[in-house]
């Protein structure tokens, strides 16, 4: 157990890391949509779209998933915890769905064949944000 708390504090990094993607990759987006017809910019926008996906939200998600689940096999105690620990990982597997989607949406973006708005990924994007609150009641005050 004595590395149970360095490996909470890289979950805490990576977590802040991988939310740090999710927030703003559904902008690019947004940005990709409404400037459909300046192809300069639109080019610079997926190259971004791609290295924000691959380079630091893919790792940042691993990250996140490996140090959550070393910190349970190191203390599976916690499943008797409380509800808490099951909804927040309910509401992380949520967020890894969304990781995909955006993934998916970033795939038929660089294709030209996504027909989603710029007001579509605009509300999109507030999905992480209300699967954070979550995540971080569950954890800081665990009502259940």
């Amino acid at each position: 157990m004595e590395y149970y708390t360095w490996i909470l504090a890289f979950h805490v990094m990576s977590f802040m890391s991988w939310m740090a993607m999710l927030f703003y990759q559904p902008r690019l987006y947004v940005y990709h949509q409404e400037h459909a017809g300046n192809e300069g910019f639109v080019e610079v926008v997926k190259i971004q779209e791609s290295k924000l996906y691959h380079f630091i939200g893919v790792p940042a998600m691993w990250a996140t998933i490996i140090s959550g689940g070393a910190m349970i096999w190191l203390n599976p105690a916690l499943f008797q915890s409380g509800l808490w620990l099951w909804i927040k990982l309910v509401a992380a597997a949520l967020l890894v769905a969304y990781h995909y989607s955006l993934g998916w949406y970033k795939a038929r973006l660089a294709e030209g064949t996504c027909t989603k708005s710029g007001k579509f990924f605009r509300a999109y994007n507030e999905v992480p944000t209300i699967l954070m609150i979550v995540i971080v009641i569950m954890v800081v005050v665990k009502p259940v």
